[in-house]
């Protein structure tokens, strides 16, 4: 049995976005949405998620390119002069590596925004950061031993499988997620060593909104054994913020189209968000209290 995890990123950047969600998870493959509280969209994204309860929904925690939950004043050293969260990753990163203040901000925000999401009243199926942020090691810790406060009981690490996306496509791949492997292998250890459930791999990084039909239709009919992740960033348009180079539409349109419907009806294939899959992470197993969940880890090294 393969089990598989369809998400969208950006749940709540824009209407546009959110609209694709909705049709996505009704009318395609969509699974789970990973949610940004503090983005413009989010009251709409949470209306949409509450009248889809089979729509996953995680936490999409902001660090960069976004704006922050807490005040501008309270997180002055990870903000520019609009009090957006800088764009720079790496000099946020180093920044955070350095400053025991901007790291206590840093937790502050983690917080605000388990707690936002809290909020809404939404089952946390997963946790994950915008642009990967927490494939930094300051990051990752907080991130973990702040969401275990909150029931959380699964992460994503970005880690794909090069072996499959090679035989889809042979030519050289990008350099940025080859760079990116030891900072994920590192964070599976950690996810796991926190007591959290991960997938086997994830897609999603060599295509980043560039996941067209073809491209998704193969790596369904190629899903290696285990649970696997694929991500997207479906809009129906574009939007104030969006990346100039990411092909939205036909994200969206790969997601809801028959063959790709088809391929995901065969009867090896489980479909589902964390919770569903991953036995650790079911909606009445967070709720129990701590000491009884401490007990097991499916997943080994």
């Amino acid at each position: 049995m393969r089990g598989l995890i369809v998400t969208a990123d950006d749940f709540g950047a824009a209407p546009e976005v959110n609209e694709a969600v909705e049709i996505a998870h009704r009318h395609g493959i969509l699974t789970a949405a990973s949610l940004m509280v503090s983005a413009p969209a989010s009251a709409d994204a949470v209306m949409r998620a509450r009248r889809m309860p089979s729509l996953r929904v995680g936490l999409h925690v902001v660090l960069v390119e976004g704006r922050p939950m807490l005040s501008a004043g309270a997180v002055s050293l990870l903000v520019d002069k609009s009090g957006a969260f800088r764009s720079d990753m790496v000099s946020q990163g180093c920044l955070l590596a350095c400053s025991s203040r901007a790291r206590r901000q840093l937790a502050a925000e983690i917080t605000a925004q388990f707690e936002a999401f809290q909020a809404t009243g939404l089952v946390l199926d997963h946790c994950n950061a915008h642009k990967h942020f927490h494939l930094h090691p300051v990051v990752a810790e907080l991130l973990l031993t702040i969401g275990a406060r909150f029931g959380l009981r699964a992460a994503r690490v970005p880690l794909e499988d090069r072996g499959l996306l090679s035989k889809i496509e042979p030519e050289p791949r990008r350099l940025i997620p080859s760079l990116i492997v030891p900072f994920a292998v590192l964070l599976r250890r950690r996810v796991r060593a926190a007591g959290l459930c991960t997938t086997d791999r994830v897609f999603g990084l060599e295509w980043s909104g560039q996941m067209s039909k073809y491209r998704l239709l193969q790596l369904i009919r190629g899903l290696p054994a285990g649970v696997s992740e694929i991500f997207l960033h479906p809009a129906t348009g574009s939007y104030a913020g969006d990346a100039p180079a990411y092909r939205y539409r036909d994200e969206l349109a790969a997601l809801i189209d028959p063959d790709v419907i088809a391929a995901c009806r065969n009867r090896f294939i489980k479909r589902g968000g964390f919770g569903d899959l991953m036995p650790e992470t079911s909606a009445h197993t967070a709720r129990l209290p701590r000491p009884l969940m401490r007990s097991r880890n499916h997943n080994s090294e």
